[in-house]
Order: structure tokens, then sequence, then C-alpha cells
């Protein structure tokens, strides 16, 4: 895997100053620290730097490294995508409520006929929709939903450092993975935070992924 700009520059200040926490980081480079957030799980995920609590980050620069990094750049998103949790767009709130709770997930795609993503439905959305003053049983979904372009997707050959990014980023617990088929986005799967942490504890003990 190769280091951006920003990501060599965080490194040669971690060298320098290290241990050094990531607020100082983030002055040292003029930025916020939620804007370096991706590129310090990068560069930790594969052994650059070390994060110890109270402490900072430090380098590390294991010789085998850059072996994980080549591990990580292998795997893609289809490989670790666990299933979709998908509703359709005429679904009433209130079933929509009994669905996330039975399927205990964090979020319910929203997909029209031919199973194309249409929406997104979060907890939040659905919490605000129950202690709104409406009634549940004869609001669709659709009326609530997050659309696009609002919805974070990605692609299952995309690398799993890419879809973490993305996780990290736009700070969402999970995404659906959806390939594009006459113009629509298809919903194949989901990658979820925990998806990616599974693969990470599995790298950390040498696991056979």
């Amino acid at each position: 895997m190769q280091l951006n700009e920003r990501q060599q520059k965080i490194v040669e200040i971690v060298k320098e100053n290290g241990p050094i926490t990531g607020e100082q980081i983030a002055q040292e480079l003029s930025l916020t620290r939620a804007t370096l957030r991706p590129d310090l799980a990068i560069l930790t995920m594969t052994g650059i730097l070390e994060a110890r609590p109270r402490v900072g980050y430090t380098f590390v620069g294991k010789r085998n490294s850059s072996m994980l990094r080549e591990k990580l750049d292998s795997l893609t998103v289809g490989d670790f995508m666990s299933s979709a949790k998908v509703v359709r767009d005429e679904m009433t709130v209130y079933d929509a409520i009994v669905t996330l709770f039975l399927e205990d997930v964090g979020s319910l795609f929203v997909v029209g006929r031919d199973r194309e993503l249409v929406g997104v439905l979060s907890r939040k959305d659905l919490l605000r929709a129950a202690i709104g003053n409406q009634d549940l049983d004869q609001l669709p979904v659709n009326v609530i939903m997050t659309r696009m372009p609002n919805i974070t997707v990605c692609e299952k050959t995309e690398t799993l450092i890419r879809a973490g990014m993305k996780l990290i980023e736009k700070q969402i617990d999970a995404m659906p993975v959806v390939e594009e088929k006459d113009g629509k986005l298809i919903v194949l799967g989901r990658m979820t935070k925990t998806n990616m942490t599974k693969v990470l504890i599995a790298l950390a003990n040498d696991e056979s992924i």
C-alpha cells in the first residue's frame, strides 16, 4: 500500500516528536483531529505507528508491516460483507421499527421492487419519527428515510482499507454493498464496523482469513 502525502507527513512528525498525541499532530498540520482520524487508523492498522492510551503515537516501522499492508490490500469487501437487512419502500415506520429490533441491527436498507437501493433507515431516523406526533401505522418509511446522494455505499470489489476509511470519514456504523445495473444500485449486502473489527482481530491473532 502506497502512503499518501499526508500520511507520509504524519509519519515524519511522529518520528521526530513521538510519542505525540493525535491533537498535537493535527496542530502541526493545521488540520482537525477528525480529518486525521482515517489516516491515523490506517497507519496504526498497518503497524507503522503504535497508539498508546494517554501517551500518544510512536513510530514502529516494523519490517513486517509491508507484508501486513499487502495482506490488507488483498482483502475485499466481497469476502467479508454480511447479508443486507432490507425493507420495501412502502413499509410503515411501525413495521420498520419492529424489523429493526427483530433483526438486531443498527440500520435498514430501503429497496424498491427490483431490490434497488432507494434509502437508508437509521435508528435515529426511526426514533425521530417515533417521538413525533405522527401515526406510525400509516406513515411509510420513504417519508423519513435518508436518500441519495446522502447515502454512503461501497462495492464488493473495494478493499477493506477503502471501506474502513469510508465508515470512519462518514462516522457511520454500516453501509450497503451495491453493484450498478441498468443505472440502478442493487443491494448485495452490508459492510459494518463489526465486520472490520473481526478481520482486524483475526489479523492480530495471525489467524487464517
